[in-house]
């Protein structure tokens, strides 16, 4: 690892330890819950009401999706499996996360790429509940942070990946930001 990664490396686990240790965190079923909704399966739920409810945003926000989160998912593991960034647990002997990840590696957060994509597609197609869906985006990424499972860059590196991949999904669907 070169130095300005172990930098990063460093002070992301400043700041994990800082929320855990320092501010000690004790919320959990709230965190919990919060996490959860971002599992994956809201947005099919919602996409599939949208595209029965909606004759005129519901399909092409349907389609933008598919083809978001298909790159989404693409780049999460490939880069996932790439970077291989160990999660917190696995890199501080004194520390237990509050739930059992998914998988091994914490580099980007699929669950923060997915809830930003989700997001970027609310804030096109219906923005105005764009706020909204932000910062319940927010809150599933600082989730993540606070179950443990995460360090706050993997936060960012997933809310990067999920708002390119919506911008690349709704290009491609010839709906690239029509609020803008």
């Amino acid at each position: 690892m070169n130095t300005f990664l172990r930098r990063v490396h460093h002070w992301d686990t400043l700041a994990f330890l800082w929320v855990h240790v320092t501010k000690g965190f004790q919320y959990r079923k709230s965190v919990r819950f919060i996490s959860r909704t971002g599992d994956g399966h809201l947005y099919l739920v919602v996409a599939l009401l949208l595209l029965w409810l909606d004759q005129g945003n519901g399909s092409h926000f349907f389609w933008a999706g598919i083809l978001a989160y298909s790159l989404d998912v693409s780049l999460y593991l490939l880069l996932k499996n790439l970077i291989k960034r160990d999660r917190p647990a696995a890199k501080l002997d004194f520390y237990e996360a509050w739930i059992t990840p998914s998988d091994q590696f914490s580099f980007p957060s699929g669950h923060t790429a997915a809830a930003f994509l989700f997001a970027c597609l609310v804030a096109n197609f219906y923005p105005v509940f764009a706020v909204l869906a932000f910062l319940w985006a927010a809150c599933i990424g600082a989730s993540r942070v606070l179950l443990g499972v995460h360090y706050p860059t993997d936060i960012v590196a997933g809310a990067i990946l999920g708002s390119s991949c919506a911008a690349l999904g709704l290009y491609m669907q010839g709906q690239f930001f029509v609020f803008a």
